[in-house]
């Protein structure tokens, strides 16, 4: 199993170039809020409260976060509170936009943020890491929360 050092290395591999670092910053964090809402909105039938319903994001939430434990506990909470505030945004776009549902909001989030990446490895001139192995597509959140664990000085 590669640690998570090996995953974050790799993955700065076809990561160099300042404007695909940049577009990354913006488009990984809406790409993973998106599939977040995306999963948000496929409900199941169990009420936690009042107006909220257990859902397929809660279930694999919980899965990704043994996931990313298993490679760095102290990143892992990094991603958990990450992870937390994206379901959070779920919950408040559905209970306060009716102008779309947030299904909608997170297909065109999911689409033009990819759209982004993927203009972003051209200028890179580098294939997507997600290419070479799906892995990558959970690793680079992890990557774009070690440099703000660095930034601050937390180890990971």
């Amino acid at each position: 199993m590669k640690t998570i050092n090996t995953w974050l290395e790799e993955y700065g591999e076809s990561h160099k170039n300042p404007t695909n670092k940049t577009v990354h910053w913006i488009c990984v964090p809406i790409i993973f809020w998106s599939v977040t809402a995306l999963l948000w909105s496929i409900k199941l039938p169990v009420e936690i409260q009042p107006g909220l319903s257990l859902n397929v994001a809660m279930i694999v939430s919980a899965l990704i976060f043994v996931y990313y434990v298993t490679l760095s506990f102290t990143l892992s909470l990094g991603l958990l509170l990450f992870t937390s505030a994206c379901l959070f945004i779920s919950y408040t776009i559905e209970a306060n936009f009716s102008a779309l549902p947030l299904w909608a909001v997170a297909i065109i989030a999911f689409v033009v943020a990819w759209i982004g990446q993927f203009w972003g490895h051209s200028v890179e001139g580098k294939k997507p890491s997600f290419l070479k192995d799906l892995q990558f597509l959970m690793i680079g959140p992890a990557w774009l929360m070690s440099f703000i664990y660095q930034k601050i000085g937390i180890k990971y």
